[in-house]
């Protein structure tokens, strides 16, 4: 089968999820025997231009501007999977792809300017929920009603209005937790499929050596929830903070003496430690589009998590028995200790959860056999006359 990728990638500063995904699907495809390809832009490269900001912003608003229908036009693929067109490429073109088309809903931007649902501590569904002015008059994209206005621009007429989810044959969602959302927010339950991500398995496991510390790894922003969760950190607790951005000041000034902050760690360095550490502390205070990375990754390693409530990870927790769900606000000290007595016999149970939900056969049979559904259903209703070459 031959499959096109569209992807624009963040920017490297930004460490990004959305962009190692892409990448190991990419892998995973071609590893499959598919022939595929990747149809990119990089923010990194496109924002040498000084003149970048001003040409995203009018692109993000418009919905038109660069597009890769050209070269998709002569690659001729048998199915188009969108990831992300922000901010570098338009919107509209998929209007005027003929084909059977697929878009990955990795976040919510499309209800949301900021694409997290999360303003000053706590989730917020304002947008969602009809509030369509209520991100620029908050900022909340970069803490800026500038930066904010293109975004609550085009999505003024709601989830609906946008092109992308208006014209995709199929939404791919990442999370129950996302797929409950995007109901809410109006888009049918058919056309929407829930495909986790996935990661590959690990070259190596090494025995259980837990050393008695915690991990976290995380970017050091706000909805993250580091800050909080550092302020209530017990003292007699190890713990390791992995990553780094702008609140790393601030996390330091509220750390106890137990905790150790080893910055940002290359992923297959950080995939190798794992199973060294008692468990994942996974402190997100957004909804998290998808069931993160990281949280996949600690399962391949036989990693139990200790996630808070309202997290696309505590829904996990829950549902799998991967580790404890904790709330805010309470006394802490007594979950660590309750975790610290039960990860050691639920280490085998993560691996074993990990290779029957996450791993990367299971996302390649899922993913092909959509696939194949729908290039077979669309060439049925071109035939059928439903939808003309564009």
């Amino acid at each position: 089968m031959r499959i096109a990728l569209v992807h624009s990638f963040y920017a490297s500063g930004q460490p990004s999820g959305e962009n190692e995904a892409v990448l190991d699907q990419t892998r995973a495809l071609r590893a499959a025997g598919h022939d595929v390809e990747l149809f990119a832009a990089h923010t990194d490269e496109l924002a040498r231009d000084p003149l970048y900001p001003l040409r995203a912003a009018v692109r993000v608003a418009a919905g038109r501007g660069a597009d890769p229908l050209h070269l998709l036009r002569a690659y001729d693929p048998d199915i188009v999977h969108v990831h992300n067109l922000f901010p570098n490429f338009g919107r509209s073109w998929v209007r005027d792809w003929a084909g059977p088309l697929v878009a990955t809903l990795h976040n919510y931007r499309s209800l949301c300017a900021a694409g997290t649902l999360y303003r000053q501590g706590a989730e917020c569904t304002r947008c969602l929920d009809g509030e369509r002015w209520a991100g620029l008059r908050h900022g909340c994209y970069r803490d800026s009603r500038l930066a904010t206005l293109p975004l609550a621009w085009a999505g003024r007429h709601g989830a609906a209005a946008d092109p992308l989810l208006a014209r995709a044959d199929r939404l791919v969602v990442l999370s129950t937790l996302s797929l409950r959302t995007y109901l809410r927010a109006g888009v049918a339950a058919e056309r929407l499929a829930l495909v986790p991500n996935f990661v590959e398995a690990p070259l190596h496991q090494d025995p259980p050596g837990d050393t008695g510390r915690w991990l976290v790894a995380a970017r050091l922003t706000p909805e993250k929830g580091v800050l909080e969760l550092l302020g209530q950190w017990s003292d007699d607790q190890p713990l390791d903070v992995v990553g780094d951005g702008p609140l790393l000041a601030a996390c330091r000034a509220a750390a106890p003496g137990s905790v150790r902050f080893l910055g940002s760690l290359d992923r297959s360095e950080l995939r190798r430690r794992m199973p060294s550490w008692r468990g994942l502390v996974f402190s997100s205070r957004v909804y998290e589009g998808a069931v993160p990375l990281v949280y996949i990754e600690s399962l391949a390693a036989g990693l139990p998590v200790l996630a808070f409530d309202g997290s696309s990870v505590a829904e996990s927790v829950r549902e799998s028995g991967t580790g404890l769900v904790v709330r805010w606000g309470r006394p802490f000290s007594p979950v660590l200790a309750e975790a610290a007595a039960r990860f050691p016999a639920l280490r085998a149970h993560c691996r074993q959860m990990y290779a029957d939900h996450f791993a990367q056969r299971i996302w390649t049979d899922r993913m092909t056999a959509l696939y194949a559904d729908l290039a077979a259903s669309t060439g049925a209703a071109k035939k059928a006359g439903v939808r003309e070459p564009a």
